[in-house]
């Protein structure tokens, strides 16, 4: 992975996708085959023990097989080729059974199946994870008083608890459309030169759900070739997953704003350093999420212009799959891992956020008091009246609060008891914690 390897990845997904482990995915579908059309009577059971055994990636030179790669323009065909070699050396027989009636996508799609599979059941428990730790956060600051902010500006009050919400409830439905591939989008490829399995005789149905019962996988009602909806749909969530943790490490990086300074990523020793300026504290785990956030929605976009295949197989599409999913997938673990850190003892400071919550002097409790004021007169007329303090409190570098107080026409409707009540930035957070409590009840209800 070079320079990077610590920064945009996940170690144990990487892992997934280490030389030994992808030819070990190919492997088990060849393995699986044998053994399925053994049952099926298709090919003799001592030959599909053997194969069965020869399929092990320790038997396999890795390095030659990259070599043959560049000749044959995919894993499978050397790799069938090495296959056959090993079995041929022990029962030339039995060799004319290895990858009996299958091509090879069959077995680069299927291992790409088993690979998305145990990556996102990694995924999956890192969101678990990640949900837990957010739940704490929300619980932690549900009633942490800080300004909300609307095109970056100062807007009216809410509480860190609810903002943290909004992110869990993301994370939510991104851990939900995970289960949900998990569950049915994860189909064995198994269709032989066009998808027809005319090399199993009758028995090439009977023989693919044998091997969905060996796999763990779901069995299709027809090959899928040249349809590739399954992957791209995985590969959507996965970008959608990112763009939810972007959207975290987006506003933790504006909240470490020195302006801000409202909440800061856990500090560890030499993390967020700058090379020439020691005060400084970046938020490192945040701009990672951020950058992968950029970097997914391209490659999805790939997948997506790579589903207009031709015919019963694609020419250089489905090639094109191969990296761009590793990556995807990848980069969204790599992200998932960042978001790990970030949230796991995040700093609040939320003696700042009541202090940033005045930096306005009251402007943000204007719309409450041009409502308190509607109430006792025309409507119109009471957003002018108010507009017109918001004007003097800027113009004299006032708090609105003492403007308002001093308005002759608002002291015949608002009392001083009113006016505290409406600056109180207490009485200003509409449903925040009604709205915590449905997100929160819906993570409890979703917990494993």
């Amino acid at each position: 992975m070079g320079l990077y390897e610590n920064l945009f990845y996940s170690k144990a997904v990487n892992e997934l996708y280490g030389d030994s482990l992808q030819v070990g995915y190919m492997l088990r579908f060849e393995a699986a085959l044998a053994k399925a059309q053994a049952k099926l009577g298709l090919i003799p059971a001592s030959s599909a023990l053997l194969i069965e055994k020869s399929c092990d990636v320790n038997k396999i030179d890795i390095a030659l097989l990259k070599q043959q790669i560049a000749l044959s323009g995919n894993a499978a065909i050397p790799l069938v080729k090495q296959l056959t070699q090993i079995v041929d050396e022990a029962d030339a027989d039995a060799s004319g059974y290895v990858h009996f009636g299958a091509t090879s996508q069959d077995v680069i799609d299927t291992a790409t199946v088993l690979q998305l599979s145990d990556a996102l059941k990694l995924i999956r428990d890192d969101l678990d994870t990640l949900t837990r730790q957010l739940v704490l956060l929300v619980e932690e600051h549900r009633d942490t008083i800080m300004i909300g902010r609307t095109f970056l500006q100062h807007a009216r009050p809410i509480t860190f608890g609810f903002k943290v919400a909004g992110w869990l409830d993301g994370m939510l439905r991104s851990k939900k459309r995970i289960e949900n591939l998990l569950a049915e989008n994860l189909a064995l490829q198994l269709g032989g030169a066009v998808g027809t399995l005319s090399g199993m005789d009758d028995k090439g149905i009977l023989i693919a759900e044998e091997m969905c019962s060996q796999l763990g996988l779901n069995m299709p009602l027809i090959q899928w070739h040249t349809q590739r909806d399954r992957l791209v749909e995985i590969a959507s969530a996965l970008g959608i997953l990112t763009g939810n943790i972007g959207k975290i490490g987006n506003d933790i990086s504006l909240l470490m704003q020195t302006e801000v300074g409202e909440v800061f990523e856990p500090l560890a020793a030499g993390k967020g350093s700058s090379s020439t300026m020691p005060h400084k504290r970046n938020p490192v785990s945040s701009i990672i999420c951020l950058a992968i956030a950029q970097r997914v929605p391209p490659l999805v976009s790939g997948l997506f212009t790579g589903m207009v295949q031709e015919h019963e197989r694609g020419t250089g599409n489905w090639h094109a799959e191969w990296e761009t999913m590793e990556t995807i997938v990848k980069l969204t673990a790599g992200a998932l891992h960042q978001a790990l850190i970030v949230t796991n003892g995040l700093e609040v400071d939320s003696e700042r956020m009541l202090i940033n919550l005045e930096f306005t002097n009251g402007l943000i409790f204007a719309e409450s008091v041009s409502l308190a004021l509607a109430g006792k007169m025309n409507r119109t007329e009471a957003h002018e009246l108010v507009e017109q303090c918001c004007v003097k409190a800027k113009d004299e570098g006032r708090h609105l609060k003492a403007v308002v107080m001093e308005d002759p026409a608002v002291n015949t409707i608002l009392s001083q008891h009113q006016v505290d009540k409406i600056f109180d930035p207490g009485n200003s957070l509409g449903l925040c914690s009604e709205f915590i409590n449905r997100v929160l009840n819906n993570a409890r209800l979703n917990k494993n």
